[in-house]
């Protein structure tokens, strides 16, 4: 099982951005330093309260700093885009990291985002699978032509070609029952949301492998995870460092329409944080983050990508997280999960 660092590209509009980015900058290479395997980035528009990088070209500018680490997306939100242009970003950012990076893509859910690109969300499904089919189809070969229900275009080839061969993992975030079917059979792999509990997992799991065994495809290596990673010395003070800010990040998916969960309106943070993160979330002393970490693998997971910051975390208690989690809980959780294969 591959473990990462899923970047904090959010932070309150108050913020300074360009000392939020020096901070990121500081955590990516604590992170390649202490072994970690990945970077991942995500995607979101006109994000009320708060700021947002860029996606692309926050990955680019830290492949330099990450070099030698995989690099992925979770997710671009592929309906907003043109799949050529995106299959053109990806190509050379698997050439700028040395044939390691990974495309993770979903259909997103914010209203204004689609608003913003002038995208119909009743289209969302069928751009996403078309555009899915384009971006295969030019990395894997020349002279494209496709004619979709969206897209039109002849002899389309791209440059620079990606690394990788036959071509990048293009792998799809889902939660739901079709969405996973989706992943099963039109992706290479699928991105698993923090929000299911480990109970919850089990049936996703069983069936997404169902549905990629009854397409006759084999099964995926890219089984990936964001989950919520909160780590010290002891449970106590992991909760007081995280559950401000990680209740808050909730809160703002909750006000951006993301379902799934709920919070009573009535408790204290404390309390709401708690009953998040029971069986969901991997937040304790290194033994008790270990102890999730190897849960997930168990389940099928292949490839954690951990969020250690969310908006408003001061930098000296991220780095201090992905420092115990690197240097206590990565060499417990290879070796554990090394001798369950």
């Amino acid at each position: 099982m591959k473990l990462g660092i899923y970047l904090n590209s959010q932070q309150p509009e108050s913020d300074d951005p360009a000392r939020r980015f020096a901070e990121m900058v500081e955590q990516v290479r604590l992170a390649r330093s202490l072994g970690f395997d990945s970077i991942w980035a995500g995607e979101h528009h006109v994000t009320p309260g708060f700021h947002f990088y860029p996606q692309f070209g926050l990955l680019q500018r830290l492949a330099a700093d990450a070099e030698g680490m995989w690099m992925g997306t979770n997710v671009t939100l592929l309906p907003l885009h043109n799949p050529i242009e995106v299959a053109e970003v990806g190509a050379f950012l698997d050439v700028i990291t040395g044939g390691k990076f990974l495309l993770g893509v979903g259909l997103g859910y914010r209203p204004e985002e689609y608003e913003m690109y002038r995208v119909p969300m009743s289209e969302r499904v069928s751009r996403f699978n078309e555009g899915v089919e384009i971006i295969a189809k030019l990395w894997g070969g020349d002279k494209v032509t496709h004619q979709g229900r969206h897209w039109q275009f002849t002899n389309a080839t791209i440059r620079p070609r990606p690394m990788q061969k036959p071509r990048p993992p293009i792998i799809i975030g889902a939660q739901v029952e079709a969405a996973i079917k989706r992943a099963a059979t039109t992706g290479d792999g699928w991105l698993l949301v923090p929000i299911p509990t480990l109970d919850q997992v089990k049936p996703q799991m069983a069936l997404f492998k169902s549905a990629r065994s009854a397409a006759k495809l084999p099964p995926s290596p890219h089984i990936c995870r964001l989950l919520e990673v909160g780590c010290a010395a002891d449970e106590e003070t992991a909760y007081r460092q995280v559950a401000p800010h990680l209740i808050e990040k909730y809160k703002a998916y909750f006000s951006w329409g993301l379902e799934g969960l709920k919070l009573d309106p009535n408790a204290t943070p404390d309390q709401q944080f708690r009953s998040l993160a029971v069986n969901r979330f991997a937040v304790g002393t290194p033994q008790q983050v270990a102890d999730m970490l190897v849960a997930q693998h168990a389940l099928g997971i292949t490839h954690l990508s951990m969020r250690m910051s969310w908006p408003g975390m001061g930098q000296k208690e991220t780095l201090a997280s992905i420092e115990l989690v690197g240097r206590k809980v990565l060499p417990e959780v290879r070796r554990r999960t090394k001798a369950a294969a």
